[in-house]
């Protein structure tokens, strides 16, 4: 707490903090307030609701797939703080388009459009295409951000700060996310509207007092071709078997965490039969869960960068996932006539356990994986940090993209959302095989040095 205090007070550390926390409020008050808007005042079948949630998943998280490389170069061989303050700059234009899509959609100008794709064609709506093209550019934006947020850190923080500054990082996307998603939940549409374009301004002026970060390095030519660069960059990050098996547990942990943000909206209006606000719930202790998981696994560990809890972490989190199934499935069978409110929902028998279930698996998942983002940069080479995270993304994304894309395949299949729920425990079981690998690793490591 010392370590955690102390940074908190440093100019090499807060300003980063708040830009970071500012960016990952924006991103969810707008992701989450077009979701929710989407799902409940547009959209009434459950196949369309599940469908238009990963589709907006799979948009955000696309960026990080294509571009992730070139981020990771361009923030090696550039100031990471003037990127930052760049990109901060950009966000204030992104969310006057998406503030746009939401004022449209909540006046109801829902003028059609048709999108030819080859033999078919996409009926859908110009506000609607406008969300998506802003939530688009978000991932964009998060894209070039994502590899400097833990990067530059080991550039201003001492050795044994590391840890204490990337759980914060963690920990403060988080809490974060919690407000964000509180607010997208409860507030009206031309709020948010308004609130994701002051965020953006305030954000961009924090970002301006980050302190210089410059290349480490030699300077070195950018590769601006994305898919050869990618290839390249994986190839060479992954050279490293801790940082290796880092990276594959951190993409399925991730993966997992795709899935069920994408069935959160859909599963509490039809399978819950709760409103907008309980959905905004679920993903309120979700962030609650992962940003204690984070500050905890810290206070075991005594700053020590080290895969040793992370195994049985996400085993607790795969038991987790069953337990809140079975209570879904419990909850099915005792469903409600109408939508409830959260206090109905707080009420009714079996909330308190579902709530509960989802806690722990937030928990067990932030002891998961914060270790792991805090080896990307201790293991990796000062001049390449940003381009080990960058590869981290492209994996991470990638395989994000592929569980929304199986959860789209799914629901198309007609499989219902509460089944799908199982798919993330599966995963559980991969993740923490890849972290044991991680800690026998380290462990190899720590015997020859």
């Amino acid at each position: 707490m010392t370590t955690t205090t102390l940074l908190l007070r440093r100019r090499r550390f807060l300003p980063l903090f708040i830009t970071q926390l500012f960016n990952a409020f924006n991103d969810n008050l707008y992701k989450t307030a077009m979701v929710l808007f989407v799902v409940y005042s547009i959209y009434d079948s459950e196949e369309a609701e599940g469908l238009f949630s990963a589709v907006a998943s799979g948009l955000f998280i696309l960026p990080f797939f294509i571009l992730s490389a070139l981020a990771g170069q361009l923030a090696d061989m550039h100031d990471k703080a003037a990127i930052v303050r760049k990109v901060k700059a950009c966000e204030i234009v992104l969310m006057i388009i998406g503030s746009a899509g939401l004022l449209l959609a909540w006046q109801g100008y829902m003028m059609p459009v048709t999108i030819p794709l080859g033999f078919t064609a996409i009926d859908t709506t110009v506000p609607i295409l406008l969300l998506l093209f802003a939530l688009f550019l978000t991932g964009v934006q998060s894209t070039f951000l994502g590899p400097i947020k833990y990067a530059i850190l080991p550039q201003h923080l001492r050795k044994e700060e590391v840890l204490a500054g990337t759980g914060l990082v963690e920990a403060g996307t988080y809490v974060a996310i919690l407000t964000g998603t509180i607010l997208a939940g409860w507030i009206d549409v031309e709020w948010a509207a308004g609130g994701i374009i002051v965020t953006a301004i305030i954000g961009y002026m924090v970002s301006r007092q980050i302190p210089d970060a410059p290349r480490q390095g030699a300077l070195e030519k950018i590769d601006w071709n994305i898919f050869r660069a990618s290839v390249n960059l994986i190839r060479e990050t992954t050279g490293n078997r801790e940082i290796f098996y880092a990276i594959l547990a951190i993409s399925f942990f991730w993966t997992i965490g795709a899935v069920l943000f994408i069935q959160f909206p859909p599963l509490a209006k039809n399978t819950i039969m709760a409103s907008k606000e309980v959905a905004s719930l679920f993903l309120v202790v979700f962030s609650v869960g992962v940003a204690a998981g984070s500050v905890a696994v810290n206070t075991m560990l005594k700053g020590t960068v080290s895969a040793r809890y992370s195994p049985m972490s996400v085993i607790v989190m795969g038991l987790f996932v069953v337990a809140f199934y079975l209570v879904t499935k419990m909850w099915e069978a005792d469903q409600p006539a109408q939508l409830l409110s959260v206090g109905e929902f707080l009420a009714w028998p079996m909330a308190t356990v579902l709530l509960l279930t989802l806690l722990g698996i937030a928990v067990a998942g932030g002891m998961f994986v914060v270790p792991l983002y805090a080896f990307l940069t201790t293991r990796a080479r000062p001049e390449q940090a940003a381009r080990t995270i960058a590869a981290n993304n492209i994996i991470n994304s990638g395989a994000m993209v592929a569980g929304a894309l199986i959860s789209m395949a799914l629901t198309a299949a007609g499989v219902a959302i509460t089944e799908q729920i199982l798919l993330s425990a599966v995963m559980c079981l991969v993740s923490s095989w890849l972290g044991y690998r991680l800690f026998r690793a380290e462990t190899a490591a720590a015997q020859i040095t």
